[in-house]
């Protein structure tokens, strides 16, 4: 990683040594992992975050809605990491560890609502650089780079209604333009939000 990029270093220093809170395992529970991968915008001084727009697909909880590459643990994935690293190459055609690294882990969410399955999400902070073109999967209807700065800028803090499988239901979020950032995603974003800053 290029020590000279402020924006980098700034997260390289707050990851190092961060142990992430776990969350409680009691049954029934999934795991995943999702990736927030950054990359620094043009000119060095902010850095982008690659969010997508997960397609609409039949029984999927999170359908439509903008996220954070990942899915759920498979045989394949010794851990949790590589879970968030292989999920990224499938979606997005993107290594995040030959492009660049996995800085370390924020703390896990559990979200206990009917409504969702049960499920474990460790989010893992990465960092690329020389992104290739990306080539979303049919998981993915769109992806987006955002400035940092942008969406943590005041302004793009809202408390705004969202429509989820026939109901509405008023929700914090991050929104930039027509991305609306809310649920877990918009969790996770905020604890990275406090390591930002």
């Amino acid at each position: 990683m290029p020590s000279h990029d402020a924006a980098v270093a700034r997260i390289q220093r707050a990851m190092e040594g961060r142990v992430p809170a776990l969350a409680e395992r009691d049954e029934p529970f999934k795991e995943a992992a999702v990736a927030l991968v950054l990359r620094v915008a043009e000119g060095g001084d902010d850095l982008e975050l690659l969010l997508i727009r997960r397609a609409q697909r039949e029984g999927d909880p999170w359908s439509g809605q903008i996220g954070l590459p990942g899915g759920r643990v498979e045989l394949v994935d010794a851990s949790l990491e590589e879970t968030a690293v292989r999920e990224t190459i499938e979606e997005l055609g993107l290594d995040v560890r030959r492009h660049g690294v996995v800085l370390g882990a924020l703390d896990e969410l559990r979200p206990r609502t009917p409504v969702l399955p049960p499920i474990i999400v460790r989010p893992y902070v990465c960092v690329v650089r020389d992104v290739p073109a990306l080539v979303p999967s049919d998981e993915v209807a769109a992806y987006r780079w955002v400035r940092v700065g942008a969406l943590f800028h005041p302004t793009a803090r809202v408390n705004t209604t969202v429509r989820v499988r026939d109901f509405s239901m008023r929700v914090d979020a991050f929104q930039l333009g027509d991305y609306t950032v809310w649920g877990m995603t918009e969790r996770i974003l905020s604890t990275f939000a406090e390591i930002w800053r």
